[in-house]
């Protein structure tokens, strides 16, 4: 079973679970509950900035930040990185203790007071390699980046269907 991200890097989900025959996102009632709110939180977060850029520049000059391309954390605590930044969240969470923190929603708040007070990776320190293997191989939904189909998919369902998915969509327009 191959992992799929979808959207930004980060959150894996196994393909089968998520992705149609035809490489196209299930509709939400079909996905696992596990992955449900990981999937809705991605139509929103897709198209954020990184959160270390919004923490240099501020909300005046929101438009210098540049797009988020990976995600760490859980739903409504997550941190959104740019490939720049991705390297100090990831000193904070291996050498600074953020790991103690993995799983809990209050990652987000603890990463971005250590940066805004300061934080940085040192130098030279060594990220992530991310390593495609095989890319086409591997089945992507489709282009579209904002994840339309699914916001499209929320919106035409009744306030009752959208409860009984059990997860939080208050951070959508739907």
């Amino acid at each position: 079973m191959s992992k799929v991200s979808i959207g930004l890097r980060g959150w894996r989900f196994d393909e089968e679970s998520v992705l149609d025959e035809d490489g196209d996102l299930k509709p939400m009632a079909r996905i696992p509950e596990d992955d449900r709110e990981r999937v809705a939180r991605l139509a929103l977060l897709v198209t954020k900035p990184c959160d270390g850029c919004w923490l240099v520049h501020g909300d005046e000059e929101r438009r210098r930040a540049r797009q988020a391309q990976v995600v760490y954390g859980e739903p409504l605590g997550e941190v959104l990185l740019c490939d720049r930044h991705e390297v100090d969240f990831l000193y904070w969470f291996r050498e600074e203790m953020g790991h103690e923190l993995a799983g809990s929603r209050h990652m987000q708040n603890a990463f971005h007071q250590w940066f805004a007070d300061g934080g940085r990776a040192p130098d030279g320190y060594e990220g992530t390699e991310h390593v495609d293997t095989d890319p086409e191989d591997v089945k992507q939904p489709g282009p579209n980046p904002e994840l339309d189909a699914l916001e499209e998919e929320l919106a035409a369902m009744s306030e009752e269907e959208r409860e009984a998915l059990g997860i939080d969509l208050s951070d959508l327009d739907v």
